[in-house]
């Protein structure tokens, strides 16, 4: 799906729940003519939310390590991908996006509250998309690379019904996933916005406070070698730290499983104006390689197109 949200939208704040120490899912709702803009929005696009008139916390609730920053004046607007979407009517959409508290501008994500009005930019570059005749797909996320994979289970679900679905969610500790974790820890910990959709879990943590101990590449691969389904039958859909998604483009090739990634890039414009957030891709001529943008022509690129760094 190509950019259809270039235009300024206005949103309502309907929620703001802490979920943890650093993270928080934000419930934003559009109405009217916003709303349409919404309507046909693919997992994997973003918006790019203004957040320089929102406010500050109190001192006391900012950690230590942002009090420093925290003062920094906000002139860009911050892209956000989607965790959730749901169309209430045709002119009223509720979007969930997760969010984690790094820097001056999530931190200030933590102080709205139902009624704020925020400015929006969206919905915003292509998606994934979900070839025909696939019959397994794998979603491998790694830290915040799980909301939008999150809204991809739900959308396949809906769109999708017979195809099955497998997350494989990965973290350097419990406390860095991003969502609510339940049932026991060690064995089969359970995340419901993912077993909601009708989807087998699988977590990893580095440490192994949940789940797998090791890396969610690692995990993935075990699972390939037992699975014993054909590759033609499988897509890969992950999003994550560009390390992690390059072994599991290295992984998907290896077994040769078609694979796309959702990249990740400093934006400054998110419409492809800026030319900051290139990706450099297989494609030219003589073995040359050629430049895309982030936010117009991905974030989300096929895994055998993207020439990684540590590949």
């Amino acid at each position: 799906m190509v950019n259809s949200g270039k235009k300024a939208s206005v949103a309502t704040v309907i929620g703001n729940k802490a979920l943890k120490k650093r993270f928080g899912r934000l419930t934003i709702q559009f109405t009217g003519e916003a709303a349409g803009r919404f309507l046909q929005v693919m997992p994997g696009q973003f918006v790019q939310i203004s957040l320089s008139e929102a406010a500050l916390p109190n001192p006391e609730r900012i950690s230590s390590d942002l009090a420093d920053s925290a003062q920094r004046q906000i002139l860009l607007r911050r892209p956000f991908s989607f965790c959730d979407v749901t169309v209430d009517r045709p002119n009223c959409v509720q979007v969930e996006v997760l969010y984690c508290v790094l820097g001056p501008a999530t931190l200030r994500i933590t102080t709205l509250s139902k009624g704020d009005k925020i400015s929006i930019i969206g919905p915003l570059g292509n998606g994934f998309s979900i070839p025909p005749g696939k019959k397994y797909a794998l979603l491998v996320a790694g830290g915040m690379g799980a909301p939008p994979l999150r809204h991809l289970a739900t959308f396949i679900r809906a769109n999708k019904p017979k195809m099955r679905l497998f997350a494989f969610a990965g973290a350097k500790s419990l406390d860095d996933l991003p969502f609510t974790v339940e049932g026991p820890k060690s064995e089969s910990p359970v995340i419901p916005e993912f077993s909601g959709a009708g989807t087998r879990l699988h977590i990893a943590t580095d440490d192994g406070s949940a789940g797998f101990c090791g890396l969610v590449t690692q995990y993935m691969e075990k699972w390939l070698d037992e699975s014993k389904i054909p590759p033609e039958d499988i897509i890969v859909f992950s999003c994550g730290p560009e390390p992690m998604l390059a072994e599991v483009a290295r992984l998907s090739e290896k077994y040769g499983i078609d694979c796309q990634v959702s990249m990740e890039r400093m934006m400054a414009c998110g419409i492809g104006l800026c030319q900051s957030c290139a990706v450099e891709c297989k494609g030219g001529t003589k073995g040359e390689t050629v430049y895309k943008l982030c936010c117009k022509d991905g974030p989300v690129f096929n895994g055998r197109e993207v020439v990684f760094e540590s590949r």
